[in-house]
């Protein structure tokens, strides 16, 4: 008979941060340009090749845009971090939830990204480049003083972690 796990060494050290309630703003944004452009399809199929189906297509562009409208704010949410002592925790998802570990010493590049919306909203993207080609962890929405603080953090840690090899 096994023994359940100890919880005291399931936990983490210290709180999960989440990104800025401002990213719910952007997150809104993606969903309606993705739904116009589902829908200008749609229209496409109608007025220039008069294809009946195009109706068809313009119902479920409609309620793929009213499903991502409604979904997005808890899919801004669902970012958060954890900074411990020899990595750093990333996790997302909703229905597909992952959770990803960047050991400070295997951090290669530290980009922030500051797109046009984000900008108006003083927010920023802070991507990772390690020597694993498919780690792609990103924490989009952060506050532009704290990604440029953090990324200042966590260089500095990369760097006394490569030191130490």
């Amino acid at each position: 008979m096994s023994t359940p796990p100890d919880s005291s060494r399931l936990s983490f050290e210290g709180p999960w941060r989440r990104v800025s309630p401002k990213y719910v703003a952007v997150e809104l944004a993606a969903s309606f340009v993705t739904g116009l452009v589902l829908a200008g399809v749609s229209v496409f199929f109608i007025v220039v090749a008069g294809a009946w189906f195009g109706w068809w297509m313009l119902g479920a562009a409609v309620l793929i845009t009213i499903i991502l409208l409604v979904v997005a704010p808890r899919r801004a949410r669902a970012y958060e971090f954890q900074l411990r002592d020899d990595d750093l925790l990333f996790r997302r998802g909703i229905m597909f939830f992952r959770i990803v570990a960047v050991p400070y010493g295997r951090m290669q590049l530290i980009d922030v990204n500051r797109g046009p919306l984000g900008r108006a909203l003083g927010l920023s993207d802070l991507k990772f480049v390690t020597a694993a080609a498919t780690t792609g962890v990103s924490i989009p929405g952060l506050p532009a003083t704290e990604a440029d603080e953090l990324r200042d953090t966590l260089v500095r840690l990369a760097e006394q972690r490569r030191s130490g090899l």
